[in-house]
């Protein structure tokens, strides 16, 4: 669909997006993806990595090509052809892009000379230090040919400034775990869980033993180990965790 942008040379401001929950093929691309494999992803690590909070724009002209920057979080392959499918223009000259899910990423130059949008698109989020977006820059050709280093410049140029400009936030993952607790201590067991913001809670009372039940839960791999520490602490008694 169609992306409205008010006119302006640098225009950059917030979108409300809503990821489609259909997947359809990229069949309009005029040049197939092009799939390498990362070797810098130094924004993640095995337990968090930054990324954007919501979708962003920017805008500008360049001999009178006019190009719009759109940039947004994904969790995927899934999601990020969702995204391409809900901002592309088909009226657009072109419609190129790039996204990053960490180690994993693609790029599409969409009918540029080979190398001189995807992957200028690509660079830009790398050196952004974000994980786990995209960047689709949209291109109405203005009648002046910019040449490959020129285009290099434009499409790189474009994605960098719509990152630069993006509200960010830090993701940590969850480890899922598992105490076996009598019941007299669930009071105690979830007074922690909730002190430690652990989420995703269940119990299972079946454990085979009596007066015993299983409590499941997530919590961010950086309190793990302070909250296991804290739970013995407060029962006072040997319990066996689990980490799934």
């Amino acid at each position: 669909m169609p992306v409205a942008i008010t006119p302006g040379y640098r225009y950059c401001h917030k979108l409300n997006h809503r990821l489609s929950a259909s997947i359809s093929a990229l069949s309009t691309a005029k040049k197939p993806m092009v799939t390498t494999a990362s070797s810098s992803g130094t924004t993640s690590n095995a337990g968090a990595f930054t990324t954007i909070k919501e979708t962003v724009t920017f805008e500008k002209e360049i001999k009178k090509s006019k190009f719009i920057a759109i940039a947004g979080p994904i969790s995927n392959e899934q999601s990020a052809h969702s995204f391409l499918n809900q901002f592309k223009d088909p009226r657009a000259t072109h419609n190129c892009w790039a996204y990053k899910v960490g180690d994993q990423y693609r790029s599409n130059d969409d009918g540029e000379p080979s190398g001189t949008a995807g992957k200028p698109i690509h660079s830009a989020i790398v050196s952004s230090g974000f994980d786990r977006i995209m960047v689709v820059v949209i291109r109405y050709f203005g009648g002046i040919k910019l040449g490959t280093g020129g285009l290099v410049r434009a499409y790189g140029g474009v994605a960098s400034e719509c990152l630069r400009n993006a509200p960010t936030c830090l993701v940590k993952s969850k480890v899922p775990m598992g105490v076996e607790v009598p019941f007299d201590l669930l009071g105690v067991l979830y007074h922690q869980l909730q002190s430690f913001k652990a989420e995703d809670i269940k119990q299972d009372y079946d454990t085979g033993k009596d007066g015993t039940t299983m409590v499941s839960f997530k919590v961010e791999f950086d309190r793990a180990e302070k909250l296991k520490e804290a739970i013995k602490a407060n029962c006072s008694r040997e319990l066996e965790f689990y980490k799934h």
